[in-house]
């Protein structure tokens, strides 16, 4: 994405990812620079996975992201599940500013997806769910 100058740095940068691998991303975010490793902690091929994050700015994050039939087409659903450092400063932040933020995001990140497929869409095609990022962490 070009917003965020999103990459894969370091583990599967190229190809399939499987389950127990890792890839690490670099973006830009909010003006600052963060590089997150995320591991595959479940790979349910070809209808779903979850990412968590296993080093990154997030105390806590998992993303599963789901593929399901629609008519002629698939309909992804993304929920995200993710805590911010920082305590109660933390949980302001998510509230001010990370919930709408991811949404956002995944918004964005969907549609690029769409725009990235070879087939053109019908007039019945949807455009992908966008999550409602939930701040939680369920460790506690």
């Amino acid at each position: 994405m070009t917003q965020s100058r999103e990459k894969a740095v370091g583990g599967v940068t190229t190809g399939l990812i499987s389950e127990g691998e890792t890839v690490t991303w670099q973006a830009w975010h909010l003006g600052v620079r963060f590089r997150m490793t995320s591991r595959i902690t479940r790979m349910e091929a070809p209808s779903s996975f979850s990412d968590e994050q296993v080093k990154g700015p997030f105390k806590y994050l998992r993303h599963t992201h789901e593929f399901r039939p629609d008519g002629s087409g698939t309909l992804m659903v993304d929920t995200v599940e993710f805590a911010a450092p920082f305590g109660p400063l933390g949980r302001l932040v998510e509230k001010l500013i990370l919930a709408r933020y991811l949404q956002n995001l995944i918004e964005k990140r969907n549609g690029f997806l769409v725009a990235q497929t070879p087939q053109a869409p019908t007039p019945q095609a949807q455009t992908p769910q966008a999550p409602t990022p939930q701040a939680q962490d369920p460790r506690q």
